[in-house]
């Protein structure tokens, strides 16, 4: 067998070993020490590998960025900003048709500014919204739908984990990828709720009615919203604004946060332990999925794989748009079966150098930028597709009433909205790149 086929065998076999419930990082790992073996033939290159890498991976200055904003927004569901976002919300949307599930999707929106992950945004969320929802008489399928796909704005909307580890995939500038994505989590915000308003005409039984508020009650659930906006100026902004890196400002807005959870009550010596337990827990998980996929990926450079993929490419005379669907239709399939966290260590070194040796019609830059968008407009459909969707498992075991199959019934309508997102975002690079 030549290393080129050994390369081609290891996706399946990756695959296979995902779906016996492996975690997938030590399916990578271990992927990765068998295929160099079967392509060097010498142990001696995988023990120095297993001895470097872990420590020329992990002690990456940009990665120290990803525990303090999961410590963040550990922080802030401990302090009730969860529960603030989503009363503002209620406020202002609840007494329309489908508004306790808008206001819940726009309280994510919130809740994902001072956050980064996907699965916390949704975890935490489903905590504050699902009894509201019960409450309001709205269907199991649309409510746990609208919380999965919800949660999936914790990545879109920057601060993003998963744009930080494209960031350093790719070695670009973490400021403007976190610029680049304000329009398209924007565009996904509003692409949710128009599937809510939809769907709620559609299906007249799906959701309940509240009473308007009137405009005196509807400040003081407005005003207690103001640590989320001090919070996402300070990261953000300083960010832009040039006060901080992306490092310092992650420890500012983990430091402001956790000071605005201590005085609201949130943050005894207990719930802090709890906040550090999970941070440590999470960040474990990320790092050890970031060394499986650098041995993988160290694997098929031996193989030449890549190399001789491209090649491929370029010698079929594809135009770079044909690439560009190629690619994304890839990424959603690997999104069924794998995190998104693993598929982007896994697929950018792989499939970045392939595109960016075609001519899009943008500068360098803007093309990166531009791309890195796309994949985790990708990455976040895999939150909300079976048979992996994290987002979907997360919100089916806090709503263990509701059967899983209204759930998937109810989410097709987000995907296509997902869908029709990366069209848009596809055909039209400047959503992405016109505030760069």
């Amino acid at each position: 067998m030549s290393n080129i086929e050994i390369g081609l065998w290891s996706f399946p076999v990756l695959i296979f070993l995902i779906f016996l419930r492996i975690p997938i990082a030590a399916a990578m790992l271990g992927t990765g020490i068998i295929g160099t073996w079967l392509v060097t033939g010498k142990w001696m290159i995988i023990f120095n590998q297993l001895k470097a890498v872990p420590w020329n991976t992990n002690a990456n200055y940009s990665l120290s960025i990803i525990p303090l904003f999961l410590l963040m927004g550990q922080f802030a569901a401990r302090g009730g900003l969860s529960q603030a976002l989503f009363n503002a919300a209620s406020a202002f949307l609840g007494h329309r048709k489908g508004g306790v599930a808008m206001a819940a999707v726009g309280a994510c929106a919130g809740f994902g500014s001072i956050c980064g992950s996907s699965l916390a945004t949704a975890a935490t969320m489903a905590q504050v919204a699902l009894p509201e929802l019960r409450r309001n008489g709205y269907a199991g399928g649309l409510a746990t739908a609208t919380l999965a796909a919800g949660g999936t704005l914790g990545i879109l909307i920057p601060p993003s984990v998963v744009l930080v580890l494209y960031a350093i995939l790719t070695e670009q500038n973490i400021a403007k990828l976190f610029l680049a994505a304000f329009v398209p989590g924007i565009i996904a915000a509003l692409s949710y709720l128009t599937v809510i308003a939809i769907y709620v005409r559609l299906n007249p039984g799906s959701a309940g009615t509240v009473a308007r508020l009137p405009w005196a009650d509807r400040v003081p659930p407005l005003i207690a919203v103001w640590p989320v906006l001090v919070i996402f100026f300070l990261v953000v902004g300083g960010i832009y604004l040039g006060w901080f890196t992306p490092t310092q400002a992650a420890a500012v807005g983990a430091v402001g946060t956790g000071l605005i959870a201590w005085l609201r009550g949130g943050l005894g010596k207990g719930a802090l332990f709890q906040c550090l337990k999970e941070t440590a827990v999470s960040t474990g998980m990320i790092f050890f999925i970031v060394l499986g996929a650098t041995v993988f990926n160290s694997f098929l450079a031996f193989s030449r794989l890549p190399q001789v993929g491209a090649e491929w490419v370029t010698a079929q005379g594809f135009t770079p748009m044909t690439v560009m669907i190629i690619i994304l239709i890839l990424y959603i399939i690997f999104g069924c079966v794998m995190d998104s966290l693993s598929m982007i260590v896994l697929t950018v070194p792989i499939f970045f150098p392939i595109v960016t040796a075609m001519d899009f019609g943008l500068s360098p830059e803007h093309f990166a930028i531009w791309f890195g968008i796309l994949v985790l407009m990708v990455a976040e459909i895999g939150l909300i597709t079976p048979p992996v969707g994290l987002n979907l498992f997360i919100i089916a075991a806090m709503a263990k009433e509701v059967p899983i199959r209204e759930t998937y019934r109810a989410i097709v309508w987000f995907v296509g909205a997902d869908l029709l997102r990366i069209v848009l975002l596809t055909t039209f690079p400047v959503f992405s790149v016109f505030l760069i």
